[in-house]
């Protein structure tokens, strides 16, 4: 099968991406949402897991696992006692993170339709939508959008006429980034505070209220439908192999044109960059670093990520990983120490501390950051933190332990000249302006 890289407007899933029409439900119908959602649900429900592991769509919210496969774990047959549920998680705190609020503020019934087609192939009795507490105005938009679905008999009692009830309910979270975990998620759903779970047992075994659940990222539930209405073979036509679909890509940082846009995976960074955002601030070879999957992933110097392709193999191949698709670009102006130990702080103030590893560990490596970012250390102690990294990552229940580890190990990968370059200035007698670190 040939690779798409480039993708068309005729080819865009979310065709209100940008707001210029309504979000209305009558508007929203006029650009292909409910269409004859009844037909999508009397394909079945084993049929509808086959179209989508098909289509080789990939989970959306970072760690890209195939959405089909997911929806399959679901029991077949749900007792009373025990019914399954969806949870879409809306909570997007990733920093650098902004597609999901899009998709929400502008273009709600794609997430809404969504969730119908995928809980009825989960056999889900309703699904929750966990939307980040900051949202404000999404939220509005949200809630106001699920009433019209109620109102006009999409969701609901014989949702669509289809026979199936299927509730949508949304609750509004607190401001915690470790609720974007699933587990703990489930837990802030419950009530409880927001901290992940042990697994075994998986959601997909005991989940919320003990019964069985499938957590899905915003855009993985959005584009269900309109992959059940196009084909699988038209979606997997984008992007290469294992890397199928269009993707919804936030770049922000020393871009001309910061965006959000719908592109085909694995389009080539540069292509990404100057097709979209009218190139590099200062022009490419002002370009220092990028993060190009949110905050929790290592950065990757300009010249291994000039030509890279933007899907998960590709960015996996460059030490570092796709995420979400936030692209944070950052030039020669950037501090970058600076830039990463802020990350560090972040990791710190939202850890929740269930895990002795992440509790004290994302402290002591902000403080360390920190003394690197003035060079009052020695040149040992970055050995010494590269060291703690490892203790903290892959010793946690959840990955933020690996999210506060991974930026920094990505700095002294790539930038230990510039750490070692402040260090002996200060030991020198005065700290200079951060210079070019070593290719």
């Amino acid at each position: 099968m040939s690779v798409i890289t480039s993708l068309t407007d005729k080819d865009r899933i979310f065709t209100n991406l940008y707001g210029y029409q309504p979000w209305t439900l009558q508007a929203a119908r006029q650009r292909g949402d409910w269409d004859n959602t009844k037909a999508l649900l009397e394909l079945g429900q084993d049929k509808i897991i086959d179209v989508i592991k098909a289509s080789g769509l990939r989970g959306r919210g970072g760690a890209g696992f195939p959405t089909g496969t997911k929806w399959s774990f679901m029991p077949k047959t749900p007792s009373p006692e025990r019914p399954s549920f969806l949870v879409i998680n809306a909570d997007e705190s990733e920093p650098g993170s902004c597609k999901d609020r899009e998709i929400i503020r502008h273009d709600p019934h794609k997430l809404i339709e969504g969730a119908l087609v995928a809980g009825f192939a989960m056999r889900a009795r309703a699904a929750y939508i966990y939307i980040r507490g900051e949202y404000i105005r999404e939220a509005e938009t949200l809630f106001a959008a699920v009433q019209e679905a109620y109102d006009a008999g999409l969701v609901g009692k014989n949702a669509c006429g289809s026979g199936y009830d299927f509730d949508v309910f949304v609750h509004r979270g607190a401001g915690a980034y470790i609720c974007g975990e699933e587990t703990a998620m489930i837990e802030s759903l419950e009530g409880k505070k927001g901290q992940p779970r042990l697994k075994p047992p998986f959601p997909a075994g005991a989940g919320l209220y003990g019964c069985p659940t499938t957590v899905n990222n915003v855009e993985s539930i959005a584009v269900a439908p309109t992959i059940l209405r196009r084909g699988a073979e038209w979606f997997a036509s984008f992007g290469a192999e294992n890397n199928r679909g269009t993707k919804l890509f936030q770049i922000s940082g020393h871009v001309e044109k910061p965006c959000v846009v719908e592109e085909s995976m694995s389009i080539p960074f540069r292509e990404l960059i100057e097709k979209h955002c009218g190139g590099i601030r200062g022009g490419w070879d002002n370009l220092l670093a990028v993060i190009p999957g949110g905050s929790s992933v290592p950065l990757v110097p300009a010249k291994d990520i000039m030509d890279a392709p933007m899907d998960f193999d590709g960015l996996k191949a460059v030490g570092s990983g796709l995420g979400t698709a936030a692209i944070i670009v950052m030039d020669k102006s950037t501090d970058i120490v600076s830039a990463i130990s802020r990350i560090s702080y972040f990791y710190k103030h939202e850890s929740c501390g269930q895990c002795t590893p992440c509790r004290e560990g994302t402290g002591w490596m902000w403080r360390v950051m920190e003394r690197l970012r003035t060079g009052d250390a020695e040149i040992g102690e970055i050995d010494m933190l590269q060291q703690v990294t490892k203790q903290v990552e892959g010793h946690t229940i959840c990955a933020l332990g690996d999210a506060a580890a991974w930026p920094i190990q990505g700095l002294i990968r790539h930038f230990r000249p510039e750490l070692e370059r402040r260090i002996t200035e200060r030991q020198g007698g005065g700290l200079a302006p951060m210079q070019e670190a070593a290719e």
